[in-house]
């Protein structure tokens, strides 16, 4: 009778020290079907993201077609000073800046509250249907969403001014005030993406222990103190990161549906860096232009968000790198 049992291994660690032993030419033979599709991803985001930024040239240069971006004349920062002594320049940041942000305060919040009011309801038929409604906008296309704007705030037949009239409120041109296009173009966006935003959140709330909520129902806390206590601090990784890549999108505002709403009474805040450099580099011709524009906007996003990752970081140990 021996004296000590041989003791069993599992197959998972079995499988692991296996794994370890294994050379790395072994490793890649065996995934080679894995590494063959990260490959594929890693090729289509080089082609089509990565090889087209050689065309960022063209914002240094004047550009001509028929001489190609070897040929095309060298004229280096006199774009990027053309925008920046433009007429146009701080009227375009403000409007940019000023939209984004806006949005930005009243919209990013929206998803968050939703999701703990999805995740508080029990499971049913009205949780479903009240999802299905939120989510549905998102579908919509941008034209079709925006000729819904464009009908519903009409100041003869729309039907927000036909509610305010039963209420005494004489009609309000809404799309040609340029004071209330920002308020427009932001509540009606937070429409239409605030019940797909809830997705990422609500994935998240799935992953939060029950027997923590268990325990704090126990001890008396209430749904508030609950949601406050357990449910925001466990998603707050995700809550960090979404606020990072918002932050550094400042200055990127959708061009199609501000160009869809856009009209000359209310042009004076509705003209956006977006919809000058389509406008002026696309319509107008002025490629070198456009992509010096586009390309400052560009350079702006990257600061924000380099800087916005630091911060977070420090404060809360979240980032994206």
């Amino acid at each position: 009778m021996a004296l000590f049992k041989k003791e069993s291994v599992s197959p998972e660690i079995a499988a692991l020290g296996e794994l370890n032993h294994m050379t790395t030419a072994t490793k890649i033979k065996r995934s080679t079907a894995l590494y063959v599709f990260s490959f594929l991803a890693f090729l289509s985001v080089f082609i089509f993201a990565y090889v087209p930024m050689y065309g960022i040239v063209i914002a240094f240069q004047n550009f001509r077609a028929s001489d190609g971006f070897f040929g095309s004349e060298w004229v280096g920062f006199a774009h990027f000073t053309r925008f920046f002594n433009s007429h146009h320049f701080w009227r375009l940041i403000r409007n940019t800046v000023a939209i984004n942000l806006y949005g930005l305060i009243a919209a990013f919040p929206m998803p968050i509250i939703l999701a703990l009011a999805f995740n508080d309801l029990r499971e049913g038929k009205f949780k479903k249907i009240s999802q299905t409604i939120t989510y549905a906008p998102h579908f919509i296309s941008v034209v079709v969403f925006a000729g819904m704007i464009i009908s519903f705030t009409s100041p003869t037949t729309g039907l927000v001014n036909n509610l305010l009239g039963i209420f005494g409120i004489d009609p309000i041109s809404f799309l040609q005030r340029p004071e209330l296009f920002r308020h427009v173009y932001v509540w009606t966006g937070i429409w239409q993406s605030v019940g797909w935003g809830t997705i990422i959140y609500l994935a998240a709330l799935s992953g939060v222990d029950p027997t923590l909520h268990e325990a704090a129902i126990i001890d008396g806390a209430t749904r508030l103190q609950r949601n406050w206590h357990i449910n925001i601090p466990s998603i707050l990784p995700t809550i960090v990161i979404l606020l990072i890549m918002n932050v550094g999108s400042i200055m990127s505002t959708g061009f199609e549906r501000i160009w869809l709403l856009q009209n000359p009474q209310n042009r004076y805040t509705s003209d956006v860096i977006a919809t000058y450099i389509f406008e002026v580099g696309v319509l107008g011709g002025q490629f070198s232009f456009g992509a010096a524009v586009g390309l400052f906007n560009a350079a702006i996003n990257a600061i924000l968000l380099i800087t916005v990752n630091k911060i977070t970081k420090k404060v809360t140990e979240v980032g994206l790198w």
